[in-house]
Formats: structure tokens, sequence, C-alpha cells
């Protein structure tokens, strides 16, 4: 499909700042097989309902055309479903397990997928915590 079929939806309600645009377009340009798991979702006016940023970090890695199981179209949802689906699209439900990100993760390789880590102060953990020196 070429990417100029495709419409960024301007009442799109998210926004993406520079550090983590830069790791959402390394990310893309590192493993663009992710596409194709989760692909940019469109109506049946080609506007762009899920993925605007995968969309925009496709356009700054210089992609003309892209594989077209990059984008799935969904024509049978009623404008009150678009809705809901744009925002559901983009709340992050879960949380995080930090310890089973920390034993099982390299937390560097985590950091350039994208994972922030919360700032810690010693006092989260109780008195008995100590920073090794």
């Amino acid at each position: 499909m070429n990417i100029k079929e495709i419409k960024p939806n301007p009442e799109n309600p998210r926004i993406i700042k520079d550090d983590k645009f830069k790791k959402l377009v390394k990310s893309i340009k590192d493993f663009p097989q992710m596409m194709e798991l989760r692909p940019i979702i469109i109506n049946e006016d080609n506007i762009i309902q899920g993925g605007n940023m995968r969309y925009k970090a496709l356009i700054e890695l210089g992609y003309k055309d892209i594989p077209d199981n990059w984008v799935k179209k969904a024509s049978d949802l009623t404008p009150e479903q678009w809705k809901e689906f744009v925002i559901k699209d983009n709340i992050g439900f879960g949380e995080w397990d930090y310890e089973l990100l920390a034993n099982d993760f390299n937390n560097e390789d985590l950091t350039e997928w994208g994972i922030d880590f919360p700032a810690y102060k010693p006092e989260d953990f109780g008195e008995s915590f100590s920073l090794p020196e």
C-alpha cells in the first residue's frame, strides 16, 4: 500500500514527544515485523484510527510503500465505536511487573524498547534498605 493513501487522524488525542518518538522510530527500524503484528487500523476513508504514531515513524523512516499486512481496514464500526476504539487502543490497562522485568530482561534493552522505569528513593523500600556503594 502506498503510504500516501493513508491519512492521519486530525482528531487523534495522543501525542508523542521527541525521545519517545525516536525510540519508536528505532523500534520499527530494528524490528519491522512488529508492524504486521500490530498494524495501523484505518476506517473506510483510510483515516487512521489506531497507529498514528507508527504511521509518523514510518514517514520518518522514509517509507513510500508498506506491506498490505501492516494496515488493517475496519469498516463495520459505528462512529461511536470508532471513538471508543481510538481511546481504548491507547490506554495501557496493565502495569509492569518491575521485579519480573529486572530478573528476566536486560535493563538496557528495556530502556531502548521504550520502558520508562520509575524513580525510586531508598525510603520507598523501608528502613533496612541501603544502596550499594
